[in-house]
């Protein structure tokens, strides 16, 4: 089978330090790859990865600002670049966004349309239902919520190479926040549970130009070595050290969250989860098991109060037994088929 896989190009594949989608597309094509399956990846022409690597777009948009300036064009021209060459391909997966549905018509080739939480926005849900028909695939069932009406394939979570992450099966002494400092993402409230239960918190990750002033009212003010201390975006290695050695994760988001990779990474290397119940987020966190699905801060704070009640080992196997990248690219395959069939058949 020979697939091309159209990734994001705001960042490499895989991301250097923040890019959920960049990462989730490289982890899938890494295992597409050794269940030897012919796999061609259209990505940033930096990226790594043992599938055939094709690029227009030399790095990534959001790390030069020249390309920066004109992110769009690049995107199209990135997308066109892979759909121009469907048929030399049995299928494209595209990861791309919304965009690229709107070339389906001209592309023969089958395109399947992986979601990644872009049918929150509401310029996507235009394109997405005018293209409904297309086979799409949901990382979650909160994401399949926010957009019911689209032809949906699968269901597939985000999967991790389990077996590549440090683990710690002692708790740790600090509480943490790993990903993008935003607002929706409730750094405020990991703050407020910092501050409530006197245990220190580590916060990692960029700050978007458009959160620049969130980060300097919500979050800068409360910055210091004792009990907030902000270390700058990180890269996986850093992450799954801060992992190894916390007491639990911090995902008080404040919107639907699509999957959030974040939580199976922390779990992967034994460290619970307290997040709010938005989204993807009881889904993903087994109440009780690897973590606390709560309602608000107060329940955040009873909740950290209560985290060394959670084996370590549970959730390093919790993330093993649902969210392992070899079943994630298992059900990927089986979806090709069912598509490829499909498509035979004239459905």
């Amino acid at each position: 089978m020979r697939v091309a896989v159209l990734a994001p190009v705001a960042w490499r594949v895989p991301p250097r330090h923040y890019g959920g989608w960049e990462q989730a597309v490289a982890t899938l094509t890494e295992s597409l790859v050794r269940l030897g399956v012919d796999v061609t990846l259209f990505a940033t022409g930096d990226s790594v990865t043992s599938a055939r690597l094709e690029s227009v777009v030399p790095s990534p948009v959001q790390e030069d600002p020249e390309l920066r300036a004109r992110s769009r064009a690049y995107e199209i021209l990135h997308a066109v670049y892979c759909l121009q060459r469907a048929e030399e391909f049995d299928l494209v997966h595209s990861h791309a966004g919304s965009f690229v549905v709107g070339y389906a018509p001209f592309v023969r080739t089958p395109l399947v349309v992986t979601l990644h939480g872009s049918g929150a926005e509401p310029d996507s849900q235009v394109l997405y239902r005018h293209f409904r028909h297309l086979p799409y695939v949901a990382i979650s069932e909160a994401e399949r919520r926010l957009l019911p009406d689209l032809n949906y394939v699968a269901t597939i979570h985000h999967g991790v190479e389990v077996e590549r992450f440090p683990f710690e099966g002692r708790h740790g002494d600090y509480l943490l926040f790993v990903g993008r400092i935003a607002r929706v993402k409730g750094v405020h409230h990991a703050i407020a549970v910092a501050h409530r239960t006197g245990i220190p918190l580590v916060l990692g990750g960029i700050v978007p130009p458009e959160e620049e002033e969130y980060f300097r009212r919500e979050v800068e003010p409360h910055l210091d070595v004792e009990r907030v201390r902000f270390v700058g975006p990180v890269n996986a290695e850093q992450r799954n050290r801060l992992c190894c050695g916390a007491l639990a994760f911090l995902h008080l988001v404040e919107y639907e969250e699509s999957f959030g990779l974040t939580m199976i990474e922390a779990m992967a290397c034994g460290l619970p989860v307290v997040g709010t119940r938005r989204g993807s987020v009881p889904e993903v966190v087994a109440q009780g098991r690897t973590g606390f699905v709560v309602e608000d801060v107060e329940q955040a704070v009873d909740a950290v109060r209560r985290i060394r009640q959670i084996s370590r080992e549970a959730c390093r196997a919790w993330v093993a037994e649902r969210f392992h990248a070899r079943r994630e690219a298992e059900l990927h395959v089986r979806v090709y088929e069912r598509v490829l069939q499909q498509a035979r058949a004239g459905v």
